[in-house]
């Protein structure tokens, strides 16, 4: 299966990610990817993508990961509700101590 997904490319605290069509069984690190559909710079907050063969490609039926989906539907490129990608927060629970 096809994903859209990032990868990044950036230096030590200075990140930028490309976004790739790869298989979803290949690490993001592996320079085997389909295509270049896009770029982002996270500190100058420039996201780059081609609308068209991203719209091509999720066509095919390559999937979209949780945060390329929300950075797709920010920037126009497609329409529809933000996912969550935050994992729920859960209630500390105290422990009492037997004495």
């Amino acid at each position: 299966m096809l994903k859209i997904r990032l990868q990044r490319t950036g230096r030590k605290n200075d990140p930028h990610f490309r976004l790739i069509v790869t298989e979803s069984t290949l690490k993001a690190k592996t320079s085997q990817f389909t295509e270049i559909v896009g770029t982002y710079n996270v500190k100058a907050g420039i996201f780059e993508a081609k609308g068209d063969r991203v719209k091509h490609w999720m066509s095919v039926g390559a999937q979209v990961t949780p945060t390329v989906h929300n950075l797709l539907i920010s920037k126009g490129v497609i329409e529809g509700k933000k996912i969550n990608v935050l994992p729920k927060k859960k209630p500390v629970v105290k422990v009492a101590k037997a004495a």
